[in-house]
């Protein structure tokens, strides 16, 4: 089954995981794409990356929407036609998108030791806290959450460090929450975490409302 998770966190919020186990060929199947999306396809030159593309657009359908419903902004953040949010990631041999009609980001990442050797680009010790649960799955959500949090804001320029924190949080609880001030764009957000079996963590923050 293509389809690896399905997560329903709210009524207005739904999520879709893809893992991505599929030929380019059966990754195609089924699928319309405007030529837009043609064009970027074929300018991909990693086979991970276009079947990552293929698999979310795969999942927008089995969401209901077509190619035609998505487009971005000049910042690249991606939208829907008929209004409501969407966040897209992918990272590996799995995709996901989120859709909701509040401001939600979502972010999967492999756990990698080498996020150790970055963390002062992204922890802001006045703002984030750690424990001593493991170190990098602790980071890994730290990302995926500051992340998660970065994909809502349609405008750019956000610094990870220094304009979006996270509250501490433990593994066992699955969330915590977080917030992005910039500017005029002063948001809270409630942050929620998944760890895969293959090595993977999923992270999606919603706006508090």
């Amino acid at each position: 089954m293509p389809i690896y998770k399905t997560i329903s966190p709210e009524d207005c919020t739904s999520i879709y995981v893809w893992k991505i186990e599929e030929s380019m060929d059966e990754l195609r199947k089924g699928l319309t794409l405007n030529n837009r999306s043609i064009k970027r396809l074929e300018g991909m030159r990693s086979e991970l990356h276009q079947k990552g593309f293929l698999s979310v657009r795969q999942l927008l359908q089995h969401a209901g929407y077509t190619d035609n419903d998505l487009s971005y902004n000049t910042f690249g953040k991606p939208l829907l036609k008929d209004g409501k949010h969407i966040s897209i990631t992918h990272s590996f041999n799995f995709s996901a998108i989120l859709i909701s009609k509040k401001e939600a980001g979502i972010d999967i990442e492999k756990n990698r030791d080498k996020i150790v050797n970055i963390h002062h680009r992204f922890v802001n010790t006045n703002y984030d806290s750690l424990s001593e649960e493991d170190l990098v799955k602790q980071l890994t959500v730290i990302w995926g959450a500051k992340e998660s949090m970065y994909k809502t804001y349609p405008y750019g320029g956000l610094s990870f460090h220094d304009h979006i924190g996270i509250d501490p949080f433990l593994f066992d609880e699955g969330g915590s929450s977080g917030r992005v001030i910039f500017g005029d764009w002063k948001k809270e957000y409630n942050i929620n975490f998944q760890f895969f079996k293959e090595g993977f963590t999923l992270v999606y923050a919603i706006e508090k409302v």
